[in-house]
């Protein structure tokens, strides 16, 4: 098969089996900052943005996004520099093997455009589904905290 996905506003030709997901296009075609974690939509590493909805791309038929938009955690960045979110983490210390860190963006991303002032309760619903083996959450939680913070600020 073959069609066209727009991936973080730049139109893609892709060839790919009728069986592959979503995340086997983007990998294959060079978008590794979307991992693969279990491949079965429990960990939430593989999160992108389909049309503005937050879904695993492990569980997404590659077919399913022709013609539509992607945007990955690289396609946050503003004017080639990382998005809030991303210095969030950074600086909140939110990123130790770094693994979990684009699923966990891409949670933040799509919880602060629904509550860009989440209490920790919404910010730990807002992240469910995204496993991190290394953290133990709570700088992640903090990085969430300090995103919303700086966004609200700045806009």
């Amino acid at each position: 098969m073959n069609g066209t996905i727009t991936v973080n506003g730049t139109e893609m030709k892709i060839d790919f089996d009728p069986i592959d997901t979503l995340l086997d296009v983007l990998r294959n075609n060079g978008h590794t900052e979307v991992k693969r974690g279990c491949s079965k939509g429990e960990c939430g590493t593989c999160l992108i943005l389909l049309d503005d909805l937050l879904v695993n791309s492990c569980q997404v038929f590659a077919a399913t996004a022709l013609g539509k938009r992607v945007t990955t955690s690289t396609g946050l960045n503003e004017d080639g520099r990382p998005h809030t979110i991303h210095e969030a983490f950074a600086d909140a210390g939110a990123v130790q093997c770094g693994f979990c860190t684009p699923g966990m963006v891409m949670a933040t991303h799509s919880l602060l455009r629904e509550s860009p002032d989440p209490t920790e309760e919404e910010i730990r619903a807002g992240l469910v589904g995204n496993l991190c083996r290394c953290t133990g959450y709570v700088k992640i939680i903090d990085a969430v905290k300090l995103a919303s913070k700086r966004m609200r600020e700045h806009g």
